[in-house]
């Protein structure tokens, strides 16, 4: 890929793009934003979803978030009456990278890494990736080729002056990611992202009563924010939400995009 392809990739695409979404939806209450965003958006042909690994205080393991991930992936398609997407949803790894040469077998991994040998760097499939990157990582190591035909959106990481750099999804591959030669368009947590918030009011305001989806994100996201915020008044970082508008922010609409 030549240096004039590659900026060109990173730019913001227009039309109807082919994308894919790897997230760990359980996780905390921003991937269903991002997910619903992607998935009522015209401007995304969504091929597939992934459930991505997650391990902290709403799952006993990695694959437990993973499980409890893909179950929430369909909670939000019930919700908003896509049963028939069901059917491009893909459970993810169970475990992280035991090294950064060795991919862990998945369906969404082995899903990955032959959808993306249908596109081109001409055309290609966009992967927005919003948790641990273990399996987006892993479709690469199966298939060293797809790095060409695929731009990676990646919510991951920190502002490079941040004075710790480690992240969460950024631990598990960071150094695979940035050396696998894919366009890259970073979307750095603390100090850029850590920017994009909502309040209640809000959220009740634009949200509530629109429809189920919309009831559930407001509820979702108030009673997360209650058990730290209960009669306080609070806003939430909505994190994920950022790489999805990515996807979506021709003549910098929502973010400056930096190339």
């Amino acid at each position: 890929m030549n240096d004039l392809q590659r900026l060109q990739n990173l730019s913001v695409p227009t039309g109807t793009v082919d994308c894919v979404l790897d997230t760990d939806t359980y996780n905390e209450i921003d991937d269903q934003y991002a997910l619903s965003l992607m998935m009522k958006s015209k401007k995304c042909n969504v091929r597939a979803l992934y459930a991505a690994p997650f391990f902290n205080n709403n799952s006993t393991s990695p694959e437990d978030g993973m499980e409890r991930s893909y179950n929430e992936i369909l909670n939000l398609l019930t919700l908003m009456g896509r049963e028939a997407d069901k059917a491009h949803v893909y459970r993810g790894s169970r475990t992280y990278l035991p090294d950064e040469k060795t991919p862990v077998e998945s369906p969404a991994a082995k899903h990955l890494a032959s959808l993306a040998m249908e596109y081109t760097m001409e055309h290609p499939l966009y992967v927005v990736a919003i948790g641990a990157i273990t399996n987006v990582v892993s479709a690469i190591l199966k298939k060293p080729e797809i790095a060409e035909r695929i731009v990676l959106v990646w919510l991951g990481g920190h502002d490079i002056h941040w004075g710790d750099p480690r992240e969460f999804n950024m631990v598990q591959a960071a150094r695979i990611v940035f050396g696998c030669g894919c366009p890259l368009v970073q979307l750095p947590c603390m100090g850029v992202v850590s920017a994009f918030y909502t309040t209640e009011p809000e959220l009740k305001y634009w949200l509530g009563g629109k429809n189920a989806l919309c009831d559930y994100l407001v509820r979702h996201t108030v009673e997360e924010a209650e058990t730290y915020a209960k009669d306080h008044v609070w806003s939430r970082v909505i994190w994920d939400v950022c790489a999805a508008a990515w996807l979506l922010n021709e003549n910098n609409r929502f973010m400056d995009a930096v190339v």
